[in-house]
């Protein structure tokens, strides 16, 4: 998919909520994450927009070695949760506030471990030199955006955790197993392209 169909496509349909989320007790956190969509790369043989993934580092307390967007914990000093998406994508792969158009934001997701996270959509206009946090991120890559929008790549699971069914979504690719909220909010994304 190019820049202009996503722009065109994106554009056309309004946020609906997340159909994946959890009953909380508790006030949740606010945190956003940026999705992401790199122009292609055509020296490395790219095709369409890139989904820009992170994984994590292996040392993590929270989510050791999983996939992920650039991301976290909204902090007071943020004035948006846009800001926070870019601040925390700056941080963890040095990815420049100047160098990403906003283009939207998908609906706030809730996290079974008590974050409401709001994904932040922007395109990046081609791939940059990223500088990874070592202490956050183990590894940067790029998906085509073309692979998410085939319905059997996603996979989807029944678990329960506290006496409560939810669904696990996965989206495998290559030897990277996406899943999770990650995985959801890529299933929301290409809902709302379609």
């Amino acid at each position: 998919m190019t820049k202009d169909e996503f722009l065109l496509r994106y554009s056309l349909y309004q946020p609906t909520d997340s159909a994946h989320n959890y009953l909380h007790d508790k006030p949740l956190k606010s945190a956003a994450v940026l999705i992401a969509l790199v122009e292609p790369n055509t020296t490395n043989n790219e095709v369409g927009l890139q989904v820009l993934l992170t994984k994590r580092a292996s040392h993590l307390k929270h989510h050791p070695s999983q996939v992920s967007f650039p991301g976290g914990k909204a902090e007071p000093e943020d004035l948006s949760l846009i800001r926070t998406a870019l601040r925390e994508a700056e941080e963890e792969i040095g990815l420049s506030p100047d160098t990403v158009t906003v283009i939207g934001q998908l609906a706030p997701y809730q996290t079974i471990s008590g974050y409401l996270v709001t994904p932040i959509v922007a395109i990046v206009d081609t791939a940059k030199s990223y500088c990874i946090d070592e202490n956050e991120v183990a590894e940067i890559f790029h998906v085509p955006l073309q692979h998410f929008l085939t319905a059997d790549k996603h996979h989807v699971v029944k678990a329960s955790k506290n006496g409560r069914e939810h669904n696990v979504h996965f989206l495998p690719y290559k030897h990277y197993n996406i899943w999770g909220a990650t995985a959801v909010m890529l299933k929301d994304l290409v809902s709302h392209l379609q």
